[in-house]
């Protein structure tokens, strides 16, 4: 745990797109987070453009390098993304990649950490599949998926009108997300002060 006992949440995710809304969903998990007395540091959609992973390259790129030191430091995790044909976006597997170079840290990749998944996507289909594959790969990564992960229909209305799926439910489970993320991060630290 990071000084005075106030975790630090690092959040990843959106598109190249200015505004998304799988980026404008992290913003409020984040945000939320920090309410909750957390730390926070945001990687959005542009500042995740970075080279093709490749091992042992990582160290030339500044970006690459920033997101690294800040996963080395993160408490918990949040990451969003939009579906594309059924999966996360391939921005967000890039920057996931980078994780490697921390293979050989005392807490290699995610362990000991929870990470708060969303998926952002027109349509319901996609939503299960690609949280599903998001937790498949913070399972990998020695992560901890929190219990709830959120599935956002834009076309339902969920962070743009007022449809079947209301702004305020979609508020709700991004609060309760964070939530878990930070209740998590906050056990992890008190379980590793005890030992």
């Amino acid at each position: 745990m990071n000084t005075n006992d106030r975790p630090f949440i690092v959040g990843m995710g959106g598109t190249p797109a200015l505004n998304s809304s799988s980026e404008r969903a992290l913003r409020v998990a984040l945000g939320e987070t920090a309410r909750l007395g957390a730390d926070t540091a945001l990687f959005a959609g542009p500042s995740l453009l970075l080279p093709m992973y490749a091992p042992g390259v990582a160290g030339g790129e500044v970006q690459a390098r920033e997101l690294v030191a800040a996963l080395r430091r993160a408490d918990g995790i949040i990451m969003s993304s939009p579906s594309y044909h059924g999966g996360l976006s391939g921005l967000l597997k890039n920057a996931l990649d980078y994780t490697e170079e921390m293979r050989d840290d005392g807490r290699p990749y995610f362990e000991g950490r929870a990470v708060g998944l969303i998926v952002c996507v027109q349509g319901w289909q996609a939503v299960g599949t690609t949280l599903t594959s998001m937790r498949s790969l913070v399972h990998a990564l020695r992560g901890w998926p929190t219990p709830l992960g959120v599935g956002i229909n834009t076309s339902a209305g969920g962070l743009s009108t007022d449809h079947c799926q209301s702004e305020q439910d979609v508020s709700l489970q991004l609060k309760k997300l964070a939530e878990q993320v930070v209740w998590f991060a906050r056990q992890s630290a008190s379980q590793q002060k005890a030992a």
